[in-house]
């Protein structure tokens, strides 16, 4: 079995963040561990509080995971201030950790700001050492610092990731207007576009840190790039479809609902 390894902040509602994170995991197979950056106070219709763990704590859990356990990928979500952005990525170059899927979670779905704006060139910093950015549309407008309308400029967006030092990008095109929801990945030079239907549901919470966990989990079990985001694509798109309308807001994804299925459990929502 492979580790993989989620730093990232914690959702009380369950359905993104590390809870997402690990539910991903299970459904695929590899063993999970976390580095928490932080706890919310969250529901499926907003974040109502956050609480910053301590850099030198954060930097902590990912020693003690990496001086015991062999880690085979790592996913990079929630890192709200510059010190711990740069507490992660020094740590993860200290350990020489490979496979990073950087997912710059910057404003949650109910319009929270999980990112301080003095952040962004930390997270920018974090992106150099990533094999792979999958920002979403306005995560990666304020990355690059240029609007994205057009699937051209998802190209340049993914180019100019690249530029910092990434070594694949992968552009979510959710938040694009139209009847498809293809993202745009870059990798070896090429661009490579990742067509899906779009999905009419409003029960999305979760859905990047859902998408960048898959796509770590496929890296450590030894898939290419393009193997693992398709593999990750046609994952999220199955769970947005199995989504579970709990509470009263933007419901979580289906993580484990293939897993539910062979257990006998009715998941009739």
């Amino acid at each position: 079995m492979k580790n993989v390894l989620s730093i990232a902040g914690s959702d009380s509602s369950g359905g993104a963040g590390i809870q997402a994170d690990l539910k991903t995991m299970c459904a695929l197979g590899v063993y999970g561990m976390t580095a928490i950056t932080a706890i919310t106070a969250q529901n499926t219709q907003g974040v109502y509080e956050v609480q910053e763990i301590e850099p030198s704590l954060v930097a902590g859990q990912i020693e003690a995971v990496y001086q015991d356990i062999r880690v085979d990928a790592v996913k990079i979500g929630m890192v709200s201030s510059a010190a711990i952005a740069r507490a992660v990525r020094d740590s993860l170059r200290r350990f020489q950790a490979a496979n990073i899927v950087l997912d710059p979670v910057m404003v949650s779905k109910s319009g929270y700001h999980l990112l301080r704006p003095e952040a962004m060139d930390a997270v920018r910093e974090l992106a150099a050492i990533a094999d792979i950015v999958t920002p979403n549309i306005p995560e990666a407008e304020l990355l690059c610092g240029f609007s994205i309308k057009t699937e051209g400029d998802m190209q340049n967006a993914a180019e100019k990731l690249c530029s910092l030092g990434a070594k694949n990008a992968l552009i979510k095109g959710g938040h694009r207007l139209g009847t498809d929801a293809a993202d745009l990945l870059f990798t070896g030079g090429r661009f490579i576009r990742l067509e899906t239907r779009r999905i009419d549901t409003k029960h999305t919470h979760g859905t990047g840190c859902t998408l960048s966990s898959a796509i770590a989990c496929y890296l450590a079990r030894g898939d290419s790039v393009e193997d693992a985001a398709r593999a990750a694509k046609d994952y999220i798109t199955q769970a947005i479809m199995d989504a579970y309308p709990v509470g009263g807001g933007a419901g979580p994804v289906g993580h484990l609902n293939a897993l539910y299925r062979k257990a006998g459990v009715n998941i009739d929502l």
